[in-house]
């Protein structure tokens, strides 16, 4: 089941002169139980890219379906996203004030679920990832890595079927980079879709599918992995 679909996707930042065409006419979908990584130079819309698919952003041309639905159509997005699609950012968006836990517990509270069923729920999905032990710690008390795997539980919290992750071990060491890309290919295998923006090598290995995009534009798709890291 194809889970995200992007079809003829364009997306244009400012216009006349100073337009900038961020992607053009980008065909790419991804299947539950499938993780497909996203390799490009700096500029290519790697991230643009993870934006429609999210509904963060609205695609110029082109469709965007996510479980069926077509983004452009969708009234209450930030609703979608909180049910379907989970959101691991470069900067991890970690509210400071908020313990491990009630950072992870925030999405399913604001999308109406009890506090006591949303900590539950936060717990498993920390234990996921190796963190329930520092669930009530807050985000300047943990390591870069440990903040990594907060941001991950929180996207990962309410099965989601939609994961996208940009660049989720960009500020990792080795060893650590290895152990996120198993959490999300763990995911995959369990059923969800998984979109990975990377510009490493070792971990587009545990995609199952690699698109190369340049200058806005798919250059590439491979369904062979490159040289195996795991």
């Amino acid at each position: 089941m194809t889970v995200v679909r992007l079809s003829e996707v364009g997306r244009v930042h400012d216009e006349g002169a100073a337009a900038v065409h961020a992607l053009r006419g980008v065909n790419l979908e991804a299947a539950a139980g499938e993780l497909v990584a996203v390799m490009g130079p700096s500029g290519s819309g790697k991230s643009t890219l993870l934006n429609l698919a999210g509904g963060l952003d609205l695609a110029t041309t082109g469709t965007v379906l996510v479980e069926g639905q077509d983004l452009a159509g969708v009234k209450d997005l930030a609703a979608l996203r909180r049910r379907s699609v989970g959101y691991v950012f470069q900067d991890l968006n970690l509210i400071p004030s908020l313990t491990a836990v009630e950072n992870v517990m925030l999405p399913r509270e604001l999308d109406g679920v009890r506090s006591g069923q949303a900590r539950a729920e936060a717990l498993a999905v920390l234990a996921e990832v190796g963190m329930e032990h520092m669930a009530e710690r807050f985000p300047e008390e943990v390591s870069g890595g440990q903040r990594q795997r907060v941001a991950i539980a929180r996207a990962l919290v309410g099965e989601r079927r939609l994961l996208l992750a940009d660049e989720p071990t960009g500020a990792l060491d080795t060893r650590t980079g290895d152990e996120i890309l198993q959490i999300l290919r763990a995911r995959a295998d369990a059923g969800a879709a998984v979109l990975l923006v990377t510009h490493e090598p070792r971990y587009a290995a545990w995609a199952d599918r690699v698109v190369f995009l340049r200058d806005g534009q798919v250059a590439d798709s491979t369904d062979t992995p490159l040289e195996s890291a795991r």
